[in-house]
């Protein structure tokens, strides 16, 4: 249950959704301190957490973290995964070249 974004700059893709979202142009995903996005939206919000990862190439990992004593439902992947590569799509698609998940976890994954 991960997402793959394929950029030469996955730093740059990763620091440019942030500033999206700190200048208020993403509404609907937020990040905390360690750096892991939720979705914010009322019937969403801390469901799960993607959290970045710089692969050695030219890839953004995203892997999905459940909340505690929680497990992450299909549901909710499906949500936390289209809607975050929707996001990326219109606000950053000039910064990759394509974004795939997976329909099962991956390594990294914390969903159980």
């Amino acid at each position: 249950m991960a997402i793959y974004f394929k950029s030469t700059t996955p730093k740059k893709l990763l620091s440019t959704f942030r500033k999206a979202i700190d200048d208020g142009h993403v509404a609907t995903w937020s990040y905390d301190r360690d750096g892991d996005f939720t979705h914010t939206a009322k019937q969403w919000n801390r469901l799960a957490w993607l959290r970045p990862i710089v692969e050695e190439g030219a890839t953004l990992k995203m892997v999905i973290i459940k909340p505690k004593d929680q497990s992450i439902s299909s549901e909710v992947y499906g949500i936390y995964h289209g809607r975050f590569i929707e996001a990326m799509l219109v606000h950053c698609d000039s910064l990759f070249a394509s974004a795939r998940a997976t329909a099962l976890p991956d390594d990294g994954d914390k969903v159980g």
